[in-house]
C-alpha cells in the first residue's frame, strides 16, 4: 500500500463533562470533543478525553477517542482515533492512531497516525496514512 497524507486546519469545541465519583478529588478532568476538519480532511468527529495537568510546570497528559465521519480525499466514511499526549515541561509528545478495523465503507482498512499542531490559536493537523486501491 502506498503511505498517502492529508492535512488542514480543524475546529474544536471542548466541553468539561461530569467525573465519575470513582475519579472525583483525583484531578482528572473529562470533557466532550466536537471537531470539523477542514482540507483534505474534510469531516466531523464526536468523541470524549480524560484529561490530568500536573502540578509540575508545563506538564500534562490526555486519552482520548474519537469517531470522524466524513470524506478522506474523498473517499466516504467513518473511523475512530485513539489518542494517548502528554507534554513535559512544556514539551509536547503525541500518540494518535487509527483504531484497527474502524474504518467503514469507502475508508475499510484505513490505517495510520494523526499529528495535531497548535500555532497562532488554530488547530491543524497531518495525517499520514494507508488505504486499500478503491475496488
Amino acid at each position: 500500500m502506498t503511505q498517502l497524507q492529508a492535512a488542514g486546519l480543524f475546529d474544536v469545541k471542548i466541553d468539561v463533562q461530569p467525573i465519575s465519583d470513582v475519579a472525583q478529588q483525583t484531578g482528572i478532568g473529562r470533557m466532550s470533543l466536537d471537531k470539523k476538519f477542514h482540507g483534505d480532511l474534510d469531516a466531523v468527529s464526536r468523541g470524549e478525553m480524560l484529561a490530568f495537568r500536573s502540578s509540575e510546570e508545563g506538564s500534562a497528559g490526555y486519552v482520548a477517542m474519537e469517531v470522524i465521519t466524513g470524506k478522506l480525499h474523498g473517499r466516504r466514511g467513518s473511523f475512530a482515533l485513539q489518542h494517548s499526549s502528554w507534554m513535559t515541561r512544556g514539551v509536547p509528545e503525541q500518540s494518535i492512531r487509527v483504531v484497527p478495523g474502524s474504518g467503514t465503507e469507502e475508508l475499510k482498512g484505513l490505517a495510520g497516525g494523526l499529528t495535531i499542531t497548535i500555532a497562532d490559536g488554530k488547530h491543524f493537523y497531518q495525517f499520514d496514512y494507508t488505504l486499500p486501491a478503491h475496488d
